[in-house]
C-alpha cells in the first residue's frame, strides 16, 4: 500500500474530547474518525485490524467445532417478547416501527435470534453439544459513551451460543471456550489480562466470567488478593470484615443538631465510622413510590449490583425528596416506616453498639443492637468491597485496580430455551430445554485496548499479528535513482513474498516520515536511503524493542521474514 494514497491522515493533535490513551492515538493516527457520540467510520488500517482480530477469532471458534452464522441486525418485538426482554431493557435499546407499523428494534445482543434459528431444527439429544457464533454489527444507545472505541453505540462483536443436554455437559465446554478466550487475547498481543467472577447482568443465568484488561483508565474496579489467585468484578466481590470490638450499650436518643453525614455525626460523638450506620435511598424503577432503603457499615459504601440481586428488582436512586418518607440525615432502620423496603448489610450484623439515624430531624440513636433491638432483622452481603479488606479464601489484603472488560462468557441454563420453548428429544424418549451458554467478545474494544496496552509517547506499537502491514518502508530521497529502484524493488519482493508492506511514497522529509511511522506503529520499519546505500545496506528497526541494524540489501527480505516470524511464533506460542 503507498501511503499517498491511503485514506487515512495523520495529525498531531488529538479531538478535544479524546482523553486516554488509546482515543487519542487512534485518532490521531488517523484510524478512527468520529461520526456522531459512540459511532465512529474506521479507516483502512483499522479495518485491516479488525479483519486480523476476527480472523483469529474465528480460528478459534471453528476449533471448538463452532459454526458460523448471521442473525439480522433488526428483529421484531415478539421474539423478545418471549423472552421478557423486550420490556426489561430500557432505553439503550432501539425501539422503532416499520413501514407495517409493526414493533421492531435493534439488536444489541442475539440470544433470542440464535435459539429462533435453532429451534426446530436442533431437534434430538444426538445432535448436542452445539454453539453456533457470528461477528456482527449490534447498536446500543449507550448513555455513557467514552473513551473512542472502548464504550460506543454501534460496535462489532463476536458472540457464540452453545447448547447443551446437561449442566456437565455445559460446564466442559465453558471451560474450553475459557481456555480459547486465553490463547484469543495471547494471539492478539494483549499481555497484562485476567479473567474474573462476575455478574451475569441482564443476560441472566448463574455462573460468568469476564476477561479484564487491566489499566488505570479502565471504568470497572477489579478486586484481587495480593497473597492468592481471589479476583472478581466489585459487582460481586466479597470480603471478610473485622467485627468492631465494642461492647453492648444502652439504646439513647441523642441530639446531633443540623450534623447529617457520617463524617459529621461521628465526629460529634466522637466514635469511630465502623461503628455507625450509613442509609442510602433508592426507588424500584418505573415505581417511585416504592422506595427501598439499603444500610451498611459507615466505612463502607453501597453496591448496587449486590442489591439489585437481593430485591430481584431494578432500582434508580430515589429522586422524590427523601423528606417525604424518612428525615434525611437521619435515617436508621428503627422503627422504620413499615412500608419502606429495607435491607441490611452483613457488616452490620453482630456489633454491639451501633450509631443510627432516628428517623427524626436532629437525632440520632447510639447504643443499638440489632440482637437486641430489632430480632428479625436479616442480613445480606450488598457492601462493595473497600481496599486493605481480608480477602475471603486467604485472608490476605485486597487490592482494587481498574479494568476494560475484553470478553465476556455466561452459563445462561434454560433462561431462553425454557421461555421461547425450545425442545429437543432426549435419550430416554422425553423432551427438555437445552441448557446454554454465551461467550462475547467486542472487536472494537480490543482494538482499543491493543492501542492502550501497545503504545509510547510517539504513537502504537502493534502486535505483529493484528498491525494492519507488518513493515514500513520509508525510503528517504526518492528524488535519487538509487533510493527509488531499491525502495520499490524492496517493496516489491516483499510483497511477492506474502509480507505485507505500507511504503511512504511521499516527497516529505525524514522527520515527517519516522513521526508517522511511529505514530502508526507497524512492528518493523526499513530506511531506504543513499547514506545506507552508499555500503550496499538498509536499515531495519524493530518498534516494539527498539532495536536497529543493518542488513545487506541482498539480505533484507531473509532478516524482515526472520523477525515476522520470530514475534508471531512468540505471540502464539
Amino acid at each position: 500500500m503507498l501511503l499517498s494514497k491511503l485514506v487515512c491522515e495523520r495529525t498531531k493533535e488529538a479531538p478535544q474530547d479524546a482523553k486516554i490513551k488509546s482515543h487519542i492515538l487512534l485518532s490521531r493516527a488517523g484510524f478512527i474518525k468520529q461520526v456522531a457520540v459512540g459511532i465512529y467510520s474506521m479507516t483502512m488500517p483499522c479495518q485491516k485490524m479488525s479483519g486480523k482480530i476476527q480472523k483469529i477469532i474465528r480460528e478459534e471458534m471453528d476449533a471448538l467445532d463452532g459454526q458460523e452464522v448471521l442473525f439480522p441486525v433488526v428483529m421484531p418485538r415478539e421474539i423478545w417478547e418471549l423472552s421478557d426482554r423486550y420490556n426489561t431493557i430500557g432505553s439503550e435499546m432501539v425501539r422503532f416501527k416499520d413501514r407495517n407499523n409493526r414493533d421492531m428494534l435493534l439488536g444489541m445482543t442475539h440470544e433470542e435470534a440464535a435459539v429462533h434459528l435453532a429451534n426446530h431444527i436442533v431437534s434430538s439429544y444426538a445432535q448436542l453439544p452445539m454453539m453456533i457464533y457470528q461477528i456482527q454489527t449490534k447498536f446500543r444507545d449507550e448513555a455513557r459513551s467514552r473513551g473512542g472505541l472502548i464504550r460506543v453505540r454501534e460496535f462489532t462483536m463476536k458472540d457464540a451460543y452453545s447448547f447443551h443436554e446437561s449442566k456437565e455437559d455445559l460446564e466442559k465446554y465453558y471451560y474450553r471456550v475459557f481456555d480459547a478466550y486465553y490463547r484469543i487475547f495471547k494471539r492478539i498481543g494483549l499481555k497484562r489480562f485476567i479473567d474474573i467472577k462476575s455478574d451475569s447482568g441482564m443476560m441472566g443465568g448463574s455462573i460468568a466470567h469476564e476477561f479484564m484488561l487491566l489499566t488505570e483508565v479502565g471504568e470497572d474496579s477489579i478486586v484481587l488478593c495480593n497473597d492468592c489467585d481471589y479476583r472478581a468484578n466489585m459487582e460481586v466481590a466479597e470480603c471478610t470484615l473485622d467485627t468492631p470490638a465494642v461492647g453492648e450499650e444502652p439504646l439513647q436518643l441523642i441530639n446531633t443538631g443540623n450534623d447529617k453525614t457520617i463524617d459529621e455525626v461521628c465526629a460529634r460523638l466522637n466514635s469511630p465510622k465502623e461503628t455507625s450506620c450509613k442509609a442510602v435511598v433508592f426507588a424500584v424503577k418505573g415505581n417511585s413510590e416504592e422506595v427501598v432503603i439499603a444500610f451498611v457499615r459507615g466505612d463502607l459504601e453501597v453496591n448496587e449490583a449486590k442489591l439489585k440481586k437481593v430485591l430481584a428488582k431494578d432500582i434508580v436512586p430515589y429522586d422524590g425528596g427523601v423528606s417525604d418518607v424518612v428525615a434525611c440525615g437521619n435515617i436508621g432502620p428503627y422503627n422504620l416506616d413499615k412500608s419502606i423496603i429495607a435491607v441490611y448489610d452483613k457488616s452490620l450484623e453482630g456489633v454491639g453498639s451501633l450509631v443510627i439515624g432516628a428517623n427524626k430531624p436532629e437525632y440520632h440513636y447510639t447504643g443499638f443492637n440489632f440482637k437486641r433491638d430489632m430480632k428479625d432483622a436479616t442480613f445480606h452481603d450488598i457492601a462493595k468491597v473497600k481496599e486493605g479488606a481480608k480477602c475471603p479464601v486467604c485472608g490476605g489484603a485486597l487490592r482494587i485496580e481498574n479494568g476494560i472488560e475484553i470478553g465476556n462468557i455466561f452459563q445462561l441454563g434454560t433462561k431462553y430455551t425454557k421461555s421461547m420453548d425450545m425442545t429437543v428429544h432426549g435419550a430416554d424418549g422425553g423432551e427438555f430445554n437445552p441448557i446454554m451458554g454465551c461467550y462475547g467478545i467486542g472487536v472494537g474494544r480490543a482494538i482499543a485496548s491493543i492501542a492502550q496496552e501497545a503504545s509510547d509517547d510517539k504513537g502504537l506499537v502493534l502486535p505483529m499479528s493484528v498491525a494492519p502491514w507488518q513493515v514500513h518502508i520509508c525510503p528517504l530521497r526518492l528524488d535519487d535513482k538509487n533510493v527509488e529502484e531499491k525502495a520499490y524493488g524492496l517493496y516489491e519482493d516483499l510483497k511477492k513474498q506474502g509480507v505485507e508492506v505500507l511504503f511512504d511514497d511521499r516527497s516529505v522529509g525524514a522527520g515527517v516520515k519516522f513521526n508517522d511511522a511511529d505514530l502508526m506503529g507497524m512492528p518493523i520499519r526499513v530506511v531506504v536511503s543513499p547514506k545506507s546505500l552508499a555500503t550496499g545496506e538498509v536499515e531495519i528497526s524493530v518498534r516494539a524493542s527498539g532495536e536497529c541494524k543493518k542488513v545487506a540489501y541482498g539480505d533484507a527480505i531473509a532478516s524482515i521474514k526472520s523477525i515476522i516470524k520470530s514475534q508471531l511464533e512468540e505471540l502464539n506460542a
